[in-house]
């Protein structure tokens, strides 16, 4: 850039700061921005929470060598680029574990979807992260430095005949969102009014896009004002589900199938399983597994609170010798992506499970 960013910690800042934020392309998290509340920069990165926006430059390409945009598309990454995210934790046991610290000199793009911080452990696999030199955190015309929290649906709460279905998984890459959406599709073309929501996870596009494309009404946590569900208090992502699922509901969603991200003992995932608003209102589970031994444990580990999913799918699927182990094992219906996406098999399943029987209106072809 031409002349340096001129910082302020509690005001609007000079024209240098606003081109240079003019010049900056938005990451997904960001996406229910209004970008004309932005009118400056501070300097006091240091002092950042989870949810703040940050104006980035990236210093050196690491793992994450594209930008996720507000625009629903990919953009490839060079030194020099500006970009606009969030401050955030992130999980991800075959990626990074990151918590939402940045400094005046540096900081990691912990997700693609927009998501930096401080790099705290990465899987064996992973390259370093991209780093980055936070150039200033946004802030209004009061000089408040602007959190997408404040750009939050409304509050709503589930009215009590929507049926909520969640999908749970022995560990990411399990084939959770793979089992999410084509459960959706197949009730979709089974002919019932169906959202999809993830309502825990980091901040990208990926399973959003995946919901997107079944044709369904489709919601995940960054509608409700997060770029990170990790490290959140148990009440606040209790709070992002039924502001999801109602708004879904207040759409004519009659059925929301719900995904919650990672593994079944990741903190926030054990806390929901344990005793939360969340699993009081869950009328059925879909359970992923990679092998049969995780469809196993993971029948096991749900009995444990009580809990008994409907089906198992995901990676599991893959193998009908698997797929006998684990039958046999746990008693459980195991159904392939394409029989959950059949509007008569997915249909007898479910059938037990709805709230009130909707009015199925034309099978889909």
């Amino acid at each position: 850039m031409d002349k340096p960013i001129a910082f302020t910690s509690c005001a609007p800042v000079e024209d240098g700061a606003m081109a240079a934020l003019s010049k900056a392309h938005w990451t997904f998290t960001t996406r229910r921005v209004a970008r004309r509340d932005a009118v400056g920069l501070s300097d006091a990165v240091a002092a950042a929470r989870s949810g703040d926006l940050v104006l980035c430059e990236i210093t050196e390409i690491g793992q994450h060598r594209r930008l996720q945009l507000t625009s629903k598309r990919y953009k490839k990454s060079y030194v020099g680029d500006l970009f606009v995210a969030c401050v955030a934790d992130r999980y991800a046991p075959d990626q990074y574990e990151g918590r939402a610290e940045i400094t005046d000199q540096v900081g990691h793009l912990l997700a693609g979807g927009g998501v930096v911080g401080t790099l705290e452990h990465a899987h064996e696999r992973m390259a370093p992260p991209t780093e980055i030199r936070p150039l200033g955190l946004l802030v209004d015309t009061s000089g408040d430095v602007i959190n997408v929290s404040r750009y939050s649906l409304p509050r709503r709460t589930i009215p009590g005949e929507v049926t909520v279905l969640g999908v749970f998984g022995a560990s990411m890459n399990a084939g959770k969102t793979t089992a999410a959406i084509s459960l959706a599709h197949g009730l979709k073309r089974a002919g019932y009014a169906v959202a999809g929501a993830k309502v825990t996870g980091t901040g990208s596009f990926g399973d959003f896009l995946a919901f997107e494309d079944t044709d369904v009404a489709t919601f995940d946590f960054t509608d409700a004002g997060l770029a990170s569900t990790y490290r959140m208090p148990l009440s606040r992502i209790e709070d992002s589900f039924e502001t999801l699922v109602g708004h879904a509901a207040a759409g004519g969603a009659e059925v929301v199938v719900v995904e919650v991200a990672d593994g079944v003992f990741q903190k926030e995932t054990a806390a929901i399983l344990r005793a939360s608003k969340i699993k009081d209102r869950l009328d059925g589970i879909l359970f992923a597994a990679p092998d049969a031994l995780g469809s196993v444990g993971g029948v096991h580990a749900l009995d444990g609170y009580g809990l008994r999913p409907f089906a198992v799918s995901g990676m599991v699927t893959r193998s009908p010798l698997a797929v006998q182990e684990a039958f046999a094992e746990t008693g459980v219906p195991h159904m392939t992506c394409e029989q959950l996406g059949d509007p008569a098999s997915i249909s007898e399943l479910v059938r037990p499970l709805l709230r009130s029987q909707p009015v199925v209106r034309r099978a889909a072809a």
